[in-house]
């Protein structure tokens, strides 16, 4: 059976970045981090998931901290919650965009250098 189709529009990019969530009701902030991200949402891990549907303030750290006003989206016992972004600055968008490209760049370059090993391994093995 194929897997679902992809209903995201951004493409997720696994990053452990640490986020402040915070919540109406309390004044605590909520400190966790993600373990995917994208444009347009973010994953985190905690073993006491949020609901569904509770509005969250996030304070994302990625070059710069960005404030983020989001919405819990999915939530998975003893896993995690998917947080939807919902507003963004301009500046903060184009600087998580930054962000990304360079988590993602850095990951192609470690990629290729494993590939790299890895045949140069090989090579050496056959001779």
């Amino acid at each position: 059976m194929p897997p679902p189709p992809e209903r995201r529009d951004q493409p997720r990019i696994k990053a452990k970045v640490p986020v402040e969530l915070h919540f109406e009701d309390n004044d605590t902030p909520y400190r966790c981090a993600t373990s995917d991200l994208s444009l347009q949402g973010c994953y985190i891990e905690t073993m006491f998931p949020f609901p569904v549907d509770t509005p969250v303030e996030l304070t994302l750290q990625a070059n710069a901290p960005l404030l983020i006003l989001g919405m819990i989206v999915t939530s998975d016992p003893q896993v995690g919650n998917g947080i939807q972004f919902k507003k963004m600055l301009p500046e903060d968008i184009e600087e998580l965009r930054t962000f990304l490209e360079g988590i993602q760049r850095e990951a192609e370059e470690k990629a290729a250098e494993q590939e790299a090993a890895e045949k140069q391994a090989a090579e050496k093995k056959s001779k």
